[in-house]
């Protein structure tokens, strides 16, 4: 049964910015949207481009690539279609943001 794995300091992720990580050896896009950590696969559906280097703005991700958008919040491509991103959920425990992979 997958459990939560720590993936970063809280404080290392400021609201608004996006970061990449390794969790569970599987990398990770995290996201701080107002102080409310998300977690989505790192990379987009479209051509693989990262997702953690992507534009955010408010719950949405923007890929660096070629601009696919989905919401942070359920992975769903926010264009509509059925291409959207594995999410993953997320605790912050002792400072730390933790992540359930698997």
């Amino acid at each position: 049964m997958p459990e939560f794995l720590p993936a970063l300091a809280a404080s290392d992720l400021p609201p608004g910015r996006a970061a990449e990580v390794k969790v569970g050896g599987q990398a990770v896009a995290l996201f701080n949207v107002d102080g409310t950590f998300h977690a989505l696969a790192a990379r987009c559906p479209h051509r693989g481009g990262p997702l953690g280097s992507g534009y955010l703005a408010g719950p949405q991700v923007s890929c660096p690539w070629h601009g696919w958008t989905f919401d942070v919040t359920t992975g769903r491509n926010v264009d509509g279609g059925d291409l959207g991103v594995p999410r993953y959920d997320v605790s912050v425990e002792d400072g730390q943001v933790c992540v359930k992979v698997g």
